[in-house]
């Protein structure tokens, strides 16, 4: 398959064109903006922008502004010199003496360039209030106006017809080669952003591109994402070439193009990927409530179904595991347990525990904590690995867990908060987990 060519390679191939047939110059421009995936609209506008800087190289003069209107069934263009309306409200009119007149013929353009920085300074330094200066290459007067548009009004701006050229220099079409370099890459970063800012917050495809560092680059297909190591699934390995499902986390918009920001570890990413495998959860019959994550190891999800008749569990399983084991397949063998969502929270506190058996729930309200009651024989497996179990289950339930043997538990009160609080200290992780 043959390599595609850059925009800039490919305008510097068409650049000649410009000075030849406009039309053969349009189709080539309409041409590569169609593979860049820009609209119709937009295309002209660039074709248009590009003759218009053409023409102002080579017919134009300074401070003019000029504007081509593209025929683009019969491949040729029309141009225009716009002028804002003004009269003694709106423009300060300064005489131009002889001798600055004749200073300014014999310097040419480098002295009309001096005078015009000087005029800046001037404008810099003056009052905020003052007029700008009169123009007569973009200013016309409103009675001059009127002549050629009755209905004229000062402000409005007046088009007058230029003679049409379809002959360019090589210095025009390289103005008009940057132009559309420049306009063609701009249109192509708008359409880039609006494309994936809709997707944003979605699994999308990808595959591996290049690997810089701890960075890892994936292609998307028409832009680039960047799946930082914070983002990524902890013991995951990429390889150049791979294909992935990838979390759009947020798309931001920079001078350089779209950031296209990825995760392989966001907890919503096993959401889009149950909603992908599992029809109940995609047509709204089954909804998944929680989701607590620690990617690369282990995830609860808490699911619930309004219809009677439908196992929610069942249907996030599928048939002997299909389509739960899909998605951990997917997440490289990440654990993932789910438990039916229940408005009881002692039993859905309980079952968030699960695989350990849970004996008795004491709720505090105020203090949103539990104190939860295992066998002594299941509370290694209550707390999991250094742990996990516990952290999970307080992160999905929204409650802080104190996990106790029963002779602990049929203590006073305030022994029990004692020994709650002992145990949320025995693991760090689980009180950062919990604020």
């Amino acid at each position: 398959m043959p390599k595609k060519k850059n925009t800039t390679e490919e305008v510097s191939q068409d650049e000649g064109t410009l000075s030849g047939r406009l039309g053969e110059f349009g189709s080539a421009v309409m041409q590569i903006a169609e593979e860049k995936g820009i609209s119709k609209e937009r295309v002209l506008e660039v074709v248009e922008a590009a003759l218009s800087a053409a023409y102002k190289k080579d017919y134009g003069k300074k401070g003019q502004v000029i504007r081509a209107e593209f025929d683009e069934v019969k491949k040729d263009a029309k141009f225009f010199l716009v002028k804002e309306i003004v009269d003694e409200t709106t423009r300060e009119f300064v005489e131009e003496t002889e001798e600055s007149h004749d200073e300014k013929t014999e310097s040419g353009r480098g002295a009309d360039a001096t005078k015009e920085v000087k005029e800046e300074l001037i404008v810099e330094e003056s009052d905020e209030d003052r007029l700008p200066r009169f123009n007569p290459e973009r200013d016309i007067l409103l009675e001059e106006a009127k002549k050629l548009k009755k209905s004229s009004k000062i402000g409005e701006t007046i088009e007058l017809p230029l003679e049409s050229h379809s002959e360019f220099g090589r210095v025009a079409a390289q103005t008009a080669k940057q132009v559309i370099i420049q306009r063609i890459r701009e249109a192509e970063r708008e359409t880039m952003f609006q494309e994936y800012k809709e997707k944003e917050g979605q699994v999308v495809n990808g595959q591996v591109q290049r690997i810089e560092g701890r960075n890892v680059f994936v292609d998307l297909g028409k832009s680039i994402g960047i799946l930082f190591p914070s983002e990524q699934i902890e013991g995951e390995n990429y390889r150049v070439g791979q294909h992935l499902k990838v979390y759009l986390v947020r798309v931001e918009s920079d001078t350089k193009g779209p950031g296209l920001l990825l995760s392989r570890a966001h907890p919503e990413m096993v959401r889009h990927l149950f909603t992908l495998e599992v029809p109940e959860i995609f047509t709204g019959t089954v909804e998944i409530k929680a989701i607590a994550r620690e990617a690369g190891s282990r995830t609860k999800i808490a699911v619930f179904s309004a219809e009677e008749g439908v196992d929610p569990i069942g249907s996030c399983v599928g048939q002997k595991g299909t389509r739960v084991q899909a998605i951990i397949d997917e997440l490289g063998g990440e654990k993932i347990d789910i438990i039916e969502w229940r408005d009881d929270q002692e039993k859905f506190i309980s079952a968030a525990l699960s695989p350990a058996k849970v004996l008795s729930v004491e709720l505090f309200e105020e203090e949103k904590r539990a104190l939860v009651k295992v066998p002594s024989d299941q509370l290694s497996l209550a707390i999991g690995k250094r742990g996990q179990n516990v952290r999970l289950a307080a992160k999905l339930t929204g409650w802080k867990l104190d996990v106790v043997p029963p002779e602990e538990g049929s203590e006073t009160e305030k022994e029990s908060a004692e020994e709650g609080t002992v145990t949320e200290s025995d693991s760090s992780e689980k009180n950062e987990a919990e604020k």
